[in-house]
């Protein structure tokens, strides 16, 4: 009984920015559990490569590829995917982006970009599948937050805010869709091992602080977040609503 909770079979997940990183690993691990996969992101190619790999490992999956910050694009794609597989039982907003400078020279475009990608984003392709959801009185989203949710540090001013608005949207989105069966809630990463912090993991000094910083003395491997998403994605989180998980080795609990 206790494993079946965790049972995917049967439910269709949607995973934005799925082509690599942590999109990846998580749709990985939702295929895992019984999950058909549909693995997006803005690179055709990209998307094509991770299908056929996810599907060489026994998954079932299919791939779609556009870009999340269009709404227009957003419709159609969800259209085609109605037609094509049917309802999105799990959408999981993974889509985001960095970009590090004093906040002094961050150009207001890429202010926006980040915001755009980041934030907005989530809220279009949440909105969008909700509406769907509501009809169906049933649905569960998770949505990628991260530490920066929480704290700050230099340099990834516009991330800092794109991710404490993520935070705050996921329960703005409880309150109001939890009367219909749907289970919002977060996912908040710590310092993961990902092509976007390649730079950060081979410089020798901030390697050494987040291994000193955070209490299990590593950084994460993105695998290690498929079964907070299994669990969040899965029957067994079904009354949990508006939390964010973080996955962080112990940084947020320690001084």
């Amino acid at each position: 009984m206790s494993t079946a909770l965790f049972d995917l079979t049967g439910r269709t997940a949607l995973v934005t920015g799925s082509s690599r990183g942590i999109g990846h690993d998580i749709a990985k691990a939702l295929a895992a559990a019984g999950a058909r996969v549909l693995v997006n992101g803005r690179n055709e190619a990209a998307v094509a490569a991770t299908v056929e790999t996810l599907r060489a490992a026994g998954a079932r999956v299919r791939g779609y590829a556009f870009d999340v910050t269009d709404e227009a694009a957003i419709n159609a794609a969800l259209t085609a995917i109605d037609a094509e597989i049917g309802p999105i039982d799990i959408l999981v907003n993974n889509a985001g982006i960095q970009r590090r400078m004093p906040m002094t020279d961050v150009p207001l475009e890429t202010w926006a970009e980040v915001l755009d990608t980041n934030l907005t984003a989530v809220f279009l392709m949440a909105r969008t599948v909700a509406r769907r959801m509501i009809e169906r009185k049933s649905g569960k989203i998770i949505n990628i937050c991260s530490l920066m949710s929480e704290l700050g540090r230099p340099t990834i001013g516009p991330y800092t805010a794109s991710k404490g608005g993520v935070k705050m949207l996921t329960k703005a989105m409880c309150a109001e869709w939890a009367r219909h069966n749907i289970q919002v809630n977060g996912i908040g990463p710590g310092y993961f091992a990902t092509d976007m912090n390649t730079a950060l993991v081979e410089d020798e000094a901030f390697n050494a602080w987040v291994c000193n910083r955070t209490p299990a003395g590593r950084w994460g491997r993105t695998e290690e977040l498929g079964g907070a998403a299994v669990f969040l994605a899965s029957a067994a989180s079904d009354f949990v609503n508006g939390h964010i998980l973080y996955v962080d080795g112990g940084m947020l609990a320690v001084v």
